[in-house]
């Protein structure tokens, strides 16, 4: 079973709910475990992607700003979806689109950029994110394995009839003194048994039972095949600290970009001896973050520089040391040495809205950063996602005083390339 619910959304498994509320449904044992993952697991990472409350008489479970998949112990699978598709034109095609939206900034998010950023053929299949992710694993892999497996020296120890290697003597004696004519050895043997195989290896395992579409089935049939002589990891965590990408290895940071995420993401969360679940989930405001800072770095004049997350200053100094240190977003020092302070928000603003829908404590933080990194002179700029209520800047600037002004733009997010922040026209910044 698989459902599909956008950010901050509601999962039920009441069916009144569905049609009263706009709640996606699931199965009552599913619904059960994830309840049971938010009132009693604090450690588990789902436990802060969910939060549970009632609607009249009706409990729901909200997701929070987590994107991605969840499976539940039963196999029923929850893809989350940015909430930017709730305001496509088209409702029937708005989870493509958000899917397609995810996959693009994901493609920017540091550690994520060997996802394949042209995600053409997803929405023609109809494949949820967690087919997507399974499917551009399993080619990596199938890429590397055309380009052939690499092998390693890997020390071994055996009783052989023959000398080879280094003679243990300790061994030797213990083991050979009936059996003279054998040799207990240690010796190097090139083998196809080495971390980076057993790695990949493990990955293919874990999704085996994960994945539903033929296509992908059928695939990993065929690299589990080519994989039948590297068994898998038995120690997942030493084999990644194991790891060595020499220039001999390029052709393994794809598919090992995959394995530590899928080893590390879409891993058992532990229920006190219950079920398990599965999950890989991405903070939206990380992955927004990530993905304007990556656009506006190709957009920027020459000789200009973007620091993203800032740590220089601090709010306040106590017994001459600094505390609370303040970290914008976006930091752009200009090439003659003017600065402005930018700060990206994963929110979905209307002009219509009491104050637009901005929050106070965003702009007491504004605030705090125009003072500590501009002295109170300067410009500062709020970011939020562009929709259909909110593609052009708020036409006045908030201002904190006459040197210091906040400006609220949107930013386009565009899967042809050209998303973009809309500066206000007077005062715009100099950007290609």
């Amino acid at each position: 079973m698989h459902i599909t619910v956008f950010e901050y959304g509601y999962i039920a498994c009441d069916k009144q709910a569905e049609g009263e509320m706009g709640a996606s449904c699931i199965s009552s044992d599913a619904f059960h475990y994830l309840r049971e993952v938010c009132l009693g697991a604090a450690e588990s990472d789902l436990s802060r992607c969910l939060s549970l409350t009632k609607r009249h008489g009706v409990e729901l479970l909200q997701v929070k700003n987590y994107v991605g998949v969840i499976f539940t112990p039963g196999g029923e699978c929850i893809e989350v979806l940015p909430k930017v598709g709730r305001h496509f034109n088209n409702t029937d095609n708005a989870p493509d689109y958000a899917r397609q939206v995810l996959l693009m900034m994901l493609s920017h998010l540091g550690s994520f950029r060997h996802i394949a950023s042209h995600p053409a053929s997803v929405a023609s299949q109809k494949m949820p994110l967690l087919e997507v992710f399974i499917s551009q694993f399993l080619h990596s892999v199938n890429v590397l394995i055309k380009r052939g497996l690499k092998s390693d020296y890997v020390a071994q120890q055996d009783n052989l009839a023959f000398q080879k290697g280094k003679l243990l003597v300790a061994q030797q004696l213990r083991h050979n003194q009936v059996n003279k004519h054998k040799f207990y050895v240690e010796y190097d043997e090139f083998l196809i048994n080495r971390p980076a195989n057993r790695l990949i290896k493990s990955a293919l395992v874990a999704i085996a039972s994960q994945t539903r579409m033929a296509a992908n089935q059928k695939l990993l049939r065929e690299l589990l095949f080519a994989f039948a002589d590297v068994p898998v990891s038995p120690a997942i965590k030493q084999d990644v600290q194991s790891l060595k990408l020499d220039r001999s290895m390029t052709d393994y940071v794809s598919p090992l970009a995959w394995v530590k995420m899928i080893l590390d993401g879409i891993s058992p969360l532990a229920m006190k001896g219950q079920a398990e679940a599965l999950s890989l989930l991405f903070p939206m405001e990380a992955v927004f973050e990530s993905y304007v800072a990556s656009v506006l770095s190709t957009q920027l004049p020459e000789g200009s520089l973007l620091t993203t997350q800032a740590q220089t200053e601090y709010l306040v100094t106590h017994k001459k040391r600094r505390q609370f240190q303040l970290k914008p977003d976006l930091v752009l020092t200009m090439r003659e040495g003017s600065q402005t302070v930018m700060d990206t928000k994963w929110k979905l603003l209307d002009v219509d809205a009491y104050h637009y829908g901005l929050s106070q404590s965003d702009l007491y933080q504004m605030f705090a950063y125009g003072h500590k990194y501009l002295h109170g002179s300067g410009s500062l700029f709020l970011i939020y996602p562009a929709h259909s209520r909110f593609n052009q800047p708020i036409e006045c600037s908030f201002d904190f005083s006459e040197t210091l002004r906040l400006w609220v733009v949107p930013f386009v997010i565009d899967l042809d390339g050209k998303s973009r922040v809309i500066w206000p026209s007077h005062n715009r910044l100099q950007v290609s």
